[in-house]
């Protein structure tokens, strides 16, 4: 059992539930407890803590304070919804970085094969790589989208770090990433040479100021995600980070975490960087409400992607240049998926009907020939 190595939440944060309304989360989530660890029979979303950073490039270490931030959620009310949700504690640094890692990677794959969704509370990103790797058994290749102001390649010769995981992704045995996605990166932030790999390597990239103009570019790309992650520091909120000017709003932010969890496909959620925000009751309820918009969004999730969902869906085919490209709409939602054909020399473990989540205007756009970039790039990938 890898929960054997989780630490429960503190008899203060146990305490201070009990005094709150019956109808906030606090009352709802199945909390572990000293010696009470929560049955997971009917549990579909289980939030785990891990606090690591020894592998941040900060040199300077700020205590951690997880119970700070789900006192704030506690204190929220709950939406109108249906899934259990239970509340693991957290796991304590191992003797080495690698042993959390380790655990951490344990914890998920068993959560995700249990079809519990984790709700990872993360200190320095790295731990990203720990939650990539949990799929390592996944049987079919997974696609990671990123909220964050950099790309996170860094230097792959060099040792695991907050800003070198994704790198570290594409290099490292087993290959498992098909698409990795950055959603909200500042130029100034990253070197030129890895925005033109992330183009080289038919990666999506999508600049913070793209996003803020029109929000909703970023659902179809969440809609496609295995794992997502969101690094707290791209939020610009001068009493959450001050050291960042530019970024997401509180409203962006909530936004985006919210399509994250109505993704039928996410089966995994982090949230890092978490030590760096200020310990103020401001930061903790922001960071408390992008959990909440997430767990709202999972309870909102239309389970149209599955064996069957062509049944509910319209079909659509334009001829574009020398392909013809096959659109569906569903009619449960509106929402688009363009189908990416199969390449017949190259095992690469997606599913055998590949379709990419697509907006309207994607659609409309392949009606003017012009043809999708998603699309293309999903479409070369499968050629490689």
């Amino acid at each position: 059992m890898s929960f054997e190595f989780l630490r429960p939440i503190s008899q203060e944060l146990v305490e201070s539930i009990t005094s709150l309304h019956k109808a906030t989360l606090g009352k709802k989530v199945m909390l572990y407890s000293e010696g009470n660890f929560p049955d997971l029979s009917n549990v579909k979303i289980a939030i785990v803590g891990v606090i690591e950073d020894r592998r941040s490039v900060k040199s300077e270490k700020i205590p951690f304070n997880y119970d700070y931030i789900r006192k704030q959620l506690y204190k929220l009310y709950e939406g109108n919804w249906n899934e259990q949700i239970a509340d693991l504690g957290d796991i304590y640094p191992g003797e080495t970085v690698e042993d959390t890692y380790f655990l951490l990677k344990s914890v998920t794959e068993d959560l995700v094969n249990r079809s519990i969704l984790p709700i990872i509370l993360g200190g320095s990103q790295d731990l990203v790589y720990a939650q990539y790797r949990a799929y390592d058994n996944y049987g079919q290749m997974v696609n990671l989208v990123n909220v964050d102001a950099q790309f996170d390649l860094g230097d792959t010769e060099q040792a695991l770090c907050n800003k070198s995981y994704v790198g570290k992704m594409v290099v490292n045995e087993p290959y498992n990433l098909f698409n990795y996605a950055n959603i909200g990166y500042q130029t100034y932030f990253n070197a030129q040479e890895e925005i033109n790999l992330i183009d080289k390597l038919f990666f999506e990239a999508y600049r913070l100021g793209v996003i803020s103009n029109d929000i909703s570019l970023a659902e179809p790309v969440m809609r496609d995600a295995n794992l997502v992650t969101l690094d707290v520091t791209s939020v610009a909120v001068a009493s959450v980070n001050p050291a960042m000017p530019n970024g997401f709003t509180g409203k962006e932010i909530c936004a985006l975490a919210r399509y994250a969890g109505i993704s039928d496909k996410v089966s995994s959620f982090g949230l890092y960087e978490i030590q760096d925000l200020d310990l103020t009751e401001n930061s903790a309820m922001l960071a408390a409400q992008i959990i909440w918009y997430f767990i709202e969004g999972v309870n909102f999730r239309k389970k149209e992607y599955n064996n069957s969902f062509l049944r509910d869906f319209t079909k659509f085919t334009v001829p574009i240049e020398d392909e013809y490209l096959i659109f569906y709409r569903s009619e449960l939602s509106g929402r688009w998926w363009v189908e990416i054909p199969n390449s017949e020399s190259f095992n690469n473990k997606l599913n055998k009907q590949s379709l990419l989540p697509c907006s309207h205007q994607d659609y409309l756009d392949a009606c003017n020939q012009i043809i999708p970039e998603r699309w293309f790039k999903a479409y070369r990938k499968n050629q490689i």
